[in-house]
């Protein structure tokens, strides 16, 4: 058998502008050298299950990776939720300027995107990749769409028909998207231009507009606290969901809208903030390569600079010691979370260290995966395995003491909820309620 190079194939692409992207013989020479590689290493054999299921082919199977049918392909790439963390552990790739230049989330996006283009994308796949179509079809009938998620015989219908796992638990819909509110109630949280401490663009995401609206009002009340003028332009989905399933056009789209909405915003000194990581990672990361034939690299990186998570942002008025500490109630002991997408953009841990700010509270750090990973474990063939992979997490929430739990990520806080039975609260959250003498049942100072 011919030994296999680590080096770059000639097949070597991860830019779906690139005609060598779509080409089926060029993607099998990067996939047989990536997991040869990844064979070779190991080190990501925990992060989910597309690596054992590699090792175990080559182990148990006695397959070599050449060997490996397009079938079994198929079933490993359908394991990978593209939370990034191989990425962001792997020595060898791009950023670390190693000369392997591997990318093992983008290399399976490829071929989940090379698959969409040839046998078309389910029906499934298009409704959990237009979050704002659902988003706006759910708050219009919110009562309705509310009972739906909860009745036992329409979730045997949703598994029988579109393939939603009938146990997984799913977001509620409002009854009046945060967008709505924050026309109605701008005024009260109005900063004067001239005497504000800064400018920024709440991208509230999907789920902040649609469903958990609390959380986005929270933020709107935590920037006005810190004397931040707020605004709202139209927005939409980062494009993250339709990424997930390749559905490369539809993510361009909305990533187009979302730059011609953003891009003037910004150079006119105005900061994004995001509510969502996995929304702040795919503006961050994926823009520039979705976006690099319509828009000059000056203006992505441009762009790129000025998306934060808001609790990146927060920290920067904490180390700058511009952040309002007038802080009246505190949550105690705190079970943090910190998601995925959060730890893949390299940033630290920025939503902990701002809500260390809070006085008399206490962190228990949790930095599993709690596998939920997008709309990945709402499909029924992933949701078992997304509480498998998910357990590690809620083992270290059930063994660490504590009075809240938090996470970044909305989606994860519906995961933990159903893997642990409690309540999970982002931490723009905690900060709105700790300026409250009311937000939480212990006051600083210890008075209770």
């Amino acid at each position: 058998m011919e030994t296999i190079k680590f080096t770059p194939s000639e097949g070597l692409s991860y830019d779906p502008h690139d005609e060598k992207y779509w080409d089926k013989a060029a993607l099998r020479k990067e996939i047989d050298r990536t997991f040869e590689l990844c064979h070779s290493c190991r080190m990501c054999f925990k992060y989910c299950d597309t690596f054992p299921a590699i090792f175990d082919l080559i182990d148990k199977g006695g397959v070599n990776v050449p060997d490996f049918s397009e079938q079994q392909i198929d079933e490993i790439t359908e394991k990978c939720f593209q939370c990034k963390i191989c990425y962001f552990k792997c020595p060898y790739t791009k950023d670390d300027n190693h000369e392997f230049d591997l990318d093992f989330p983008r290399l399976l996006m490829r071929r989940q995107a090379i698959k969409a283009k040839e046998k078309g994308i389910p029906l499934r796949d298009k409704l959990l990749g237009n979050p704002d179509l659902i988003g706006k079809l759910g708050c219009t009938t919110a009562a309705l769409a509310n009972w739906g998620n909860h009745n036992s015989l329409n979730r045997l219908l949703m598994e029988k028909t579109i393939g939603i796992h009938r146990e997984k638990h799913l977001p509620s819909f409002a009854g009046e998207p945060f967008v709505a509110w924050f026309k109605k109630n701008k005024d009260n949280y109005s900063v004067n231009a001239e005497q504000a401490a800064d400018k920024v663009v709440l991208f509230h995401t999907c789920f902040g507009n649609y469903n958990h609206t609390e959380f986005a009002k929270d933020a709107v009340f935590v920037l006005w606290k810190n004397n931040i003028q707020v605004e709202i332009p139209p927005m939409n989905c980062c494009g993250m969901p339709a990424l997930e399933s390749g559905n490369l056009d539809f993510a361009s789209k909305e990533a187009k809208q979302n730059f011609n909405t953003l891009f003037p915003l910004i150079k006119d000194g105005f900061k994004v903030l995001v509510l969502n990581p996995t929304c702040s990672l795919t503006m961050k990361d994926e823009y520039p390569i979705l976006l690099k034939k319509l828009f000059s690299e000056e203006d992505l990186q441009t762009f790129r600079r000025g998306i934060f998570d808001i609790n990146e942002y927060l920290f920067t008025l904490k180390r700058e010691d511009k952040l309002n500490r007038d802080f009246k109630s505190t949550p105690g002991k705190v079970a943090y979370h910190i998601p995925c997408h959060y730890r893949a953009q390299n940033i630290g841990y920025r939503s902990r260290d701002v809500m260390k700010s809070i006085g008399e509270t206490k962190f228990a750090l949790v930095d599993e995966c709690c596998g939920h990973n997008g709309t990945w474990a709402m499909k029924k063939e992933n949701f078992k395995d997304s509480l498998k992979i998910g357990e590690r997490a809620f083992e270290r929430i059930r063994g660490n003491e504590h009075d809240i739990i938090a996470s970044d990520c909305p989606l994860a806080a519906i995961q933990i909820e159903q893997g642990t039975g409690e309540k999970v609260l982002h931490p723009i959250t905690i900060l709105a309620r700790a300026y409250r003498e009311d937000g939480f049942e212990n006051k600083i100072n210890g008075d209770t």
